[in-house]
């Protein structure tokens, strides 16, 4: 079984969000089941130079995109056991950053049908190519378009993966033919019509053999208006070949046991170790050195969906609980600014970190008693998994990859603690709830912290249902 793997960016080359943490794992765990995958992507401008000395210069080709002829080049790069093609055309991706620019649709277009003409060039042919959201939307697109041209592209199957609905990569259909080089027909009959616009992802997920999600109840969401932007009536075309493949971390890199970045390692077996993280995180983080105070944390972006709005509508009132409270991410200036002024009134029990930091997410995790996810919407989910990994109970909104993840105390399988409604009251009495049991329960407590601590969240269950997956669709192994 061979497959190509097209992202948009991929960790450690390139990140933005999740999605370089799926395309910079699961391909490994993918070769580890024996599918032998690889990567296609583009080569950004940010994609440093101890990579770009790596790479092997294969050979270049033309692409024609509408009435325009762009040169192509494409590197090859070893890293880990698996192959990375990079894509090279400097007009479109020799810039400052990876997403944000007026022609986003030309240039993912142009990669699109430059993975389709290289994939033909290529003297490795993949029996699968799977896709990940609306920036590789249009490789089955073009695969049909060009199915004559190169017929070895009528015995590869594509998968679509879904990884966030809310970008779905929308355009004028003014511009359908001469910047994306479609005919009508496509709009015509629906394929890529949304309202009076063009959407890349909507002609993704019909032009696909198989389409996929990151987590199962998401899948479910997904059905619903509120959950699926516009496309609930797309996925309904599609529901004898959908489903939701909960995401995994890296947990070799996520391990408190060898984690270098910790004050101190400890395992499952060495659970009080964790304490000399809290010491450390109190002091490091300019909180009181009290090792009986619940520590509860916040890690990722300060906006509306991630749930800000609940967490400052009870703000006061969580403080007095007689907790603290620490803060890490960036995002709307309401909430920072927010965030930032309450230091002021809660000096030595809240910490407001507005700043994206590796080393200081990790020492949170490790040091933290509780971790706070009130998300609103939550395709998957990685921090809840991350903050398990280091013995740190989630308290979460019980929407897509948090429901999927995280049981509610006092049930089977108890390993945090879950609200339903979208409510800073439920929020406010589950935190209640998780602060009592921390005060009166502790050993209970950190008997599922040690549970979750050993939890299989890796990669290899994720690649072994996308394996089974590969094999229904092709018919081979």
């Amino acid at each position: 079984m061979k497959v190509l793997f097209v992202t948009s960016e991929a960790a450690p080359f390139v990140k933005t969000g999740g999605l370089g943490d799926v395309a910079g794992s699961l391909p490994q765990a993918l070769n580890a089941k024996r599918v032998a995958t690889r990567v296609m992507l583009p080569l950004y401008e940010s994609i440093g130079e101890q990579w770009r000395e790596k790479m092997t210069f294969k050979k270049y080709i033309y692409i024609e995109l509408s009435w325009r002829k762009l040169y192509c080049g494409i590197f090859e790069l070893k890293h880990e056991g698996v192959t990375y093609y990079f894509l090279d055309n400097e007009y479109y991706f020799k810039r400052p950053g990876t997403y944000g620019f007026f022609d986003d649709g030309e240039r993912f277009a142009f990669f699109c049908r430059a993975v389709v003409e290289v994939v033909a060039e290529l003297d490795w042919e993949p029996d699968v190519i799977h896709l990940n959201d609306w920036q590789t939307a249009f490789v089955p697109v073009y695969m049909k378009e060009l199915q004559y041209r190169f017929p070895k592209l009528n015995d590869i199957k594509t998968v679509f993966t879904i990884h966030n609905i809310e970008y779905q990569g929308r355009y004028s259909r003014d511009i359908l033919a001469d910047v994306f080089g479609l005919n009508e027909g496509w709009y015509a009959d629906g394929t890529l019509r949304m309202g009076d616009s063009v959407c890349m992802m909507k002609g993704g997920i019909l032009t696909s053999d198989y389409v996929t999600t990151v987590s199962p109840t998401y899948a479910q969401e997904l059905q619903y208006p509120y959950f699926a932007q516009g496309m609930e009536g797309v996925l309904s075309l599609v529901s004898d070949h959908f489903c939701g493949i909960l995401n995994g971390i890296d947990t070799a890199s996520y391990d408190p046991a060898t984690d270098t970045r910790i004050a101190k390692n400890y395992d499952a077996t060495t659970f009080a170790d964790k304490a000399v993280n809290k010491a450390e995180l109190q002091k490091s983080f300019g909180l009181e050195e009290n090792p009986d105070v619940p520590v509860i944390a916040c890690i990722g972006r300060l906006v509306a969906h991630k749930g800000m709005d609940l967490v400052m509508s009870v703000f006061d009132r969580l403080m007095s609980l007689g907790i603290q409270f620490v803060i890490l991410g960036t995002g709307d200036y309401k909430y920072e600014q927010f965030f930032r002024s309450a230091k002021n009134y809660y000096p030595g029990r809240f910490s407001a970190n507005i700043t994206f930091s590796e080393l200081m997410a990790r020492r949170i995790y490790a040091g933290a008693d509780i971790f706070l996810m009130p998300s609103q919407k939550e395709p998957c989910g990685l921090s809840q998994m991350m903050a398990m990994r280091y013995g740190t109970l989630p308290v979460v909104r019980e929407t897509g990859g948090l429901k999927d993840t995280v049981r509610p105390y006092g049930t089977e399988g108890e390993s945090g603690f879950t609200f339903a409604n979208y409510n800073a009251d439920d929020m406010f009495n589950v935190i209640c709830f998780a602060v009592d049991k921390y005060y009166n329960d502790r050993e209970h407590f950190n008997e599922i912290a040690v549970k979750d601590m050993q939890t299989d969240f890796s990669w290899s269950r994720s690649a072994a249902e996308y394996k089974k997956l590969y094999m229904n669709i092709t018919g081979k192994r």
